[in-house]
């Protein structure tokens, strides 16, 4: 018989009941040092007071009108990331898969509206993660998240990843962007060197195609940049950000220079739920937090920290780690002969979450505001697991 719940997540056997920042507190009463953070999610951790006083505040006032009317806390949330980064305006939306579906659209609309709707196809690369809706999966093209669901929608072309020279000879005139990451999450923990993406922004120029970035997952903080396209110099044309921006709460945005959004005039998107005054609440003082310098100047300190511990780990554990990868407080560690799900299960039993990742990778995300004694206490149960794990193999 089926369960209620429809058995699509292949779950751990925890249940956790409250937080207290980079805390969780299982039922049964454990303490877990939470590395995952909700897939990069809570980026300033569990229950805390800054974003609990938003949403509460918040919540005794309006919930949701949709978006038939102007949102004050929308307005204010908005004029943050145009003030903040390279966008002219963004949409809100309530995920990262909302995002993808969007930004494609945005591609697309816009070389209809220049007279050339043949221009429909987008570059993408391998072991990327768009979302599971139907760009997304397209985009991704991986049999993992394809099989079974086609057709799929057309126009989408992956290339292997960090291959640039292949993107480029990709390029022709049926070309409407590229897509890229500019750290892969669930494809390992995978940067793009800084060169690597300054020659797609070439590229992008040279061809006059659009550069979509996707910093769903290594957005808001995350690389210790408030986006981590920021380390390259260049920006996109469109941008996709969901996960962080929330802090735990759903919420998605897509921004964009006014030139790549011209062609999204009203009638031609829309949203029931993005954007609500309790989502943009929330979103505002994550806001306000994270894209405060001295904030992210403490993010790369701790990024330094805790990754020269993680160093010494792998040094101390070569027959389970070949090694660590990653940037800022997004993080990985590449497995040796066990896998990345047998060190996630081994951390689970000294009390630390991790998440898995393709190309057999652990991933460390934890909360932007992790202490440091709370690296070193997360670093020294990740040394249980893995000791654990190396008498195994």
């Amino acid at each position: 018989m089926i369960p209620s719940i429809l058995p699509t997540y292949n779950r751990a056997p925890l249940t956790f009941e409250s937080g207290e920042g980079s805390w969780m507190i299982e039922a049964d009463g454990r303490r877990f040092l939470d590395l995952g953070a909700g897939i990069a999610v809570n980026v300033l951790g569990h229950a805390n007071p800054v974003l609990v006083n938003a949403l509460t505040e918040q919540a005794g006032k309006l919930w949701h009108v949709s978006n038939l009317y102007n949102i004050t806390q929308q307005q204010a949330l908005a004029d943050k990331l145009v003030a903040h980064t390279f966008a002219d305006t963004v949409f809100f939306t309530n995920s990262g898969t909302e995002c993808c579906e969007l930004a494609v659209k945005m591609a697309r609309k816009y070389w209809n509206d220049k007279g050339q709707p043949e221009r429909v196809e987008i570059i993408a690369f391998e072991g990327a993660f768009h979302g599971r809706s139907s760009a997304g999966i397209a985009a991704a093209g991986s049999e993992k998240l394809v099989k079974g669901f086609g057709p799929l929608l057309p126009g989408f072309h992956q290339v292997a990843w960090g291959d640039v020279e292949a993107a480029k000879a990709l390029v022709g005139d049926q070309t409407a962007a590229i897509i890229v990451e500019p750290v892969q999450g669930e494809g390992g923990i995978r940067p793009l060197p800084d060169a690597d993406l300054k020659a797609l922004r070439d590229i992008c120029d040279e061809a006059g195609i659009l550069l979509i970035m996707d910093e769903v997952q290594c957005g808001v903080g995350r690389t210790g940049k408030l986006f981590a396209h920021e380390w390259a110099g260049v920006t996109p044309d469109i941008m996709m950000v969901a996960k962080g921006i929330g802090g735990g709460f759903p919420l998605g945005a897509v921004l964009a220079t006014e030139e790549a959004a011209s062609g999204m005039v009203a009638g031609t998107h829309g949203s029931t739920y993005g954007g609500n005054p309790l989502a943009c609440a929330v979103g505002g003082a994550v806001m306000d937090v994270v894209a405060d310098e001295a904030f992210l100047a403490e993010v790369n300190r701790k990024a330094g920290l805790l990754r020269q511990k993680l160093e010494g780990l792998v040094a101390a554990h070569p027959d389970v780690f070949e090694e660590v990868r990653g940037a800022g407080l997004m993080l990985g560690l590449k497995c040796a002969k066990a896998t990345c799900g047998d060190m996630v299960a081994a951390g689970y039993d000294h009390e630390v979450v991790t998440v898995p990742a393709a190309d057999n990778v652990v991933r460390l995300l934890p909360p932007l505001n992790i202490t440091d004694d709370e690296i070193a206490e997360a670093v020294a149960r990740l040394e249980k697991a893995a000791a654990q794990l190396g008498a195994q193999v």
